[in-house]
């Protein structure tokens, strides 16, 4: 089977297909607040040790985070199956302003890029993220010594 054939027979997630979900990284780079119409009103997104609820509060969380830095994901393993979507995210944040309570638990100075890798699972239904668990990996020197090209 060609990968064209594939793709177009792969099952939606929970009713969210790969190109959907690429929409939701497209619109979430670009700092566009269209993204939390990817979330169910009962969303709960869990970063370590904090829990956000609500579209809202996910987009009032990252609206505070991105007036100090720019985030990029980059999609370099995408697993589905019925109820969900599991993704290894290559993310390089860049400080364009000094975030002195930042969620890195120490200040981050404007100039400065951190480069991480998460792995991150979303539970999906009727389309629409419920839960998303989000873990980092490893902290990354070289994207080039990795193979990533954000």
């Amino acid at each position: 089977m060609s990968d064209s054939a594939s793709a177009a027979t792969e099952p939606a997630c929970g009713g969210m297909s790969r190109e959907r979900f690429e929409e939701y990284i497209t619109l979430f780079n670009n700092n566009d607040p269209g993204f939390i119409q990817f979330y169910h009103d009962d969303v709960v997104l869990e970063l370590g040790a904090t829990s956000i609820h609500t579209p809202q509060g996910i987009a009032d969380f990252y609206k505070n985070v991105k007036t100090y830095i720019r985030e990029s994901l980059q999609i370099t393993q995408f697993i589905a199956d019925a109820n969900g979507i599991a993704v290894e995210l290559p993310s390089e944040f860049g400080c364009f302003k000094d975030w002195d309570d930042s969620f890195w638990g120490r200040p981050i100075k404007q100039g400065e890029v951190l480069r991480i890798i998460s792995f991150v699972l979303y539970r999906v239904e009727d389309g629409k993220f419920t839960h998303i668990k989000s873990a980092r990996y490893k902290m990354v020197n070289d994207w080039q010594q990795e193979g990533f090209t954000l």
